[in-house]
Formats: C-alpha cells, sequence, structure tokens
C-alpha cells in the first residue's frame, strides 16, 4: 500500500489545476506544467485539494505501482508552478567561460570552437562569472537542461576541470608523479 499514494495535494489559491482525460494542466506565477495522466489512476480536485486514487481492490501491479508516482509528479508540478526549481552549474578551468546571448548560452570550454545552447521555453539560464543558475517550473525539464549542459565537459578528476554541480565533490586522483614514487 502506497504511503505516499494517500497524501493530499494542497493546491495553493494562485494555482489553477486542469484535470482532463489525458493530461493534467497545473499553471500557476512561475509558468505552466503539463503532467502526463497515468492510465488507470483516479484524479480529481475537490475544492482545491487534489486526490489520487485508485480503483477499489485493485489487483494490478502497474495501477498500485503509479498511483505513488502520479501523486509525487503532481505535487511536484503545483510546488513548481508556486515556487519553482533551479539548478545551479559552476566552470572550473582556465579560459572557460559562459555568457547569455539573448536566449542563446554560449559555451567556451578550451575547444576548437564554441557551443551554443538554446534555452527551451519555461527555462531561464543566468550567468554571473564562473556560475550558471538553470531555473523553471517542470523539475524534469530543468534538470535535464542542466545535465545536457553538463554533458558537455564533465569534470576530470586530475585537475578538476569541467562543469560541475554547485556543490558537487569530484574525487581527485594523484597524477603519475605522485603514484610512481611511493
Amino acid at each position: 500500500m502506497s504511503k505516499i499514494g494517500k497524501k493530499e495535494i494542497i493546491v495553493p489559491k494562485d494555482v489553477t489545476v486542469t484535470i482532463d482525460t489525458g493530461a493534467i494542466t497545473v499553471s500557476g506565477k512561475k509558468g505552466k506544467v503539463s503532467v502526463h495522466r497515468l492510465n488507470g489512476i483516479l484524479v480529481s480536485n475537490n475544492n482545491g485539494v487534489i486526490l489520487v486514487e485508485r480503483p477499489e481492490h485493485s489487483h494490478n501491479k502497474k495501477i498500485n505501482a503509479f498511483w505513488g508516482t502520479q501523486q509525487s509528479i503532481l505535487a511536484g508540478a503545483v510546488k513548481g508552478v508556486q515556487v519553482g526549481y533551479e539548478k545551479k552549474l559552476e566552470l572550473e578551468g582556465v579560459g572557460y567561460k559562459a555568457i547569455m546571448e539573448g536566449r542563446t548560452l554560449v559555451l567556451s570550454l578550451g575547444l576548437s570552437h564554441t557551443i551554443r545552447v538554446e534555452s527551451p521555453d519555461g527555462i531561464d539560464i543566468v550567468v554571473v562569472k564562473n556560475s550558471m543558475t538553470i531555473s523553471g517550473a517542470d523539475k524534469a525539464l530543468v534538470g535535464q537542461v542542466a545535465a545536457n549542459i553538463r554533458a558537455f565537459k564533465k569534470p576530470e578528476p586530475y585537475k578538476g576541470k569541467g562543469i560541475r554541480y554547485a556543490g558537487e565533490i569530484i574525487r581527485r586522483k594523484s597524477g603519475k608523479k605522485m603514484a610512481g614514487s611511493a
């Protein structure tokens, strides 16, 4: 029995929830998020309280497994349109820099060319010195954009150069000189 699926989602006054057959749309001051409605899961909005339920005496393992998942995704969407989500990335390395040109992020990462990343709708990227803040209402989209940017130059273990998440700890390896002298 899912403990997460039983939780009620309280919808703030400035957030509107529209429940359709195929999708649930949540909109608020930070944006609009559309959540796919999983088959067999019952979703109802009762005076600002969203209830996610499964059919009585359901013996379908798939429905039972997705019950808590649907509730968690909906709760994240309500939080996202009200407060928003953000990921911070840091650039480490000599000559590594990032600048914004309109909605395009331009990265110089020691390669022979610059990398241009177009910001998707609903995502804001702010660059300050050697750090980037990616923010938006959709948690999955914010995380995916941050992961895509990080994938251009992952931090390497010898000098730590590359793009890393803020607060990420990179395990450093000793170089050849340290390993050979032991």
